[in-house]
């Protein structure tokens, strides 16, 4: 079982929307527990939250997914489908990316398209002495305007960091706005703090667990979801501490995306 942060984290589902969902009778947690409250989620979950996601993205009533929740089938869904593209062509040009994302929807049902498999590893990550910049910003896709800015920095004050770059995420959840991070660029050694930046030895984390992601970074989700499913087998670990990214091929070093390469690190502790 996991703890609504850290199904929110698994998921990229933020905690605000799995609490509006069990108020709104679209997925409860599967278990309550009797001395904290705490909401506990299950990983058979993440298919009827998947689910909930799809039809919610395509403009679905929370009515509406509640009733094709309760029946859901090939014949169904595609007949829901089609008059939701009916819907939207009628109501404004604007809905052609809706539209383009039904027909596949409609496509990949019949076709039972093969999901993306991660496989996860299991290391010890020693500590860094690195240059590091923390903010809390806008959101996620922020993360590019923080490496400029250490890039600048570094370049002005002639400091060498390696290209061993990570990114340490300080939430426990995941944010949809204000979201903390810190981007770390390994150094020779410690430096003097300035401007925003400091000199730090990052934290040793004794057991790591781990997955390549290859392709574009929408990719990156599925890489959760495959860390849920592990976790849920493999329940004499839980999760602690920040999680981490590397982009080992990005937009910087190649040019097509469908060659990039992301790592994902969620720190573990045994039970």
């Amino acid at each position: 079982m996991f703890k609504i942060g850290e199904f929110s984290k698994l998921t990229q589902v933020s905690v605000r929307m799995l609490r509006y969902y069990d108020e709104a009778g679209l997925l409860k947690p599967a278990e309550i527990d009797k001395f904290t409250n705490y909401r506990l989620y299950s990983a058979r979950q993440i298919s009827a939250l998947n689910k909930i996601i799809f039809l919610r993205d395509l403009g679905f009533g929370v009515s509406e997914i509640a009733a094709a929740l309760n029946r859901w089938d090939s014949e169904f869904i595609i007949d829901q489908l089609e008059k939701k593209r009916l819907e939207i062509e009628n109501a404004l040009k604007a809905g052609q990316d809706k539209l383009s994302r039904i027909e596949l929807a409609k496509k990949d049902i019949w076709e039972e398209k093969i999901s993306i498999h991660y496989n996860v590893s299991i290391k010890s990550i020693p500590s860094y002495p690195v240059l590091s910049l923390r903010r809390v910003v806008p959101d996620y896709y922020s993360e590019g305007q923080l490496w400029k800015e250490m890039s600048d920095f570094a370049a002005k004050n002639d400091i060498p960091v390696s290209s061993d770059t990570f990114t340490i995420y300080h939430d426990t959840d995941f944010r949809e706005k204000d979201v903390d991070i810190e981007i770390c660029a390994p150094t020779a050694g410690l430096g003097e703090n300035r401007d925003g930046f400091t000199f730090r030895n990052t934290e040793p984390v004794p057991i790591m667990a781990c997955t390549m992601v290859y392709g574009k970074f929408e990719n990156i989700a599925g890489a959760y979801l495959a860390f849920a499913n592990w976790l849920q087998e493999h329940n004499r670990y839980r999760m602690t501490g920040q999680s981490r990214q590397i982009v080992h091929r990005g937009p910087w070093n190649e040019e097509d995306p469908e060659k990039y390469l992301t790592e994902i690190q969620i720190p573990l502790e045994m039970m």
